[in-house]
């Protein structure tokens, strides 16, 4: 599941790159940047802890 997340968030990030470098979609390009963020988040957050 947790790889399903990152690559979520690679794809959500590469997105935006290319949005933002194309000046095109508006707010859209910010709110995948969000959705990308959110996802690294919620990885780190319920990702495996050493101990």
């Amino acid at each position: 599941m947790s790889n399903l997340i990152w690559t979520v968030a690679v794809i959500l990030f590469i997105f935006w790159v290319l949005g933002f470098s194309i000046n095109i979609g508006g707010s859209l390009i910010h709110i995948l940047l969000v959705l990308a963020l959110i996802a690294i988040v919620y990885n780190l957050m319920t990702g495996r802890r050493i101990g």
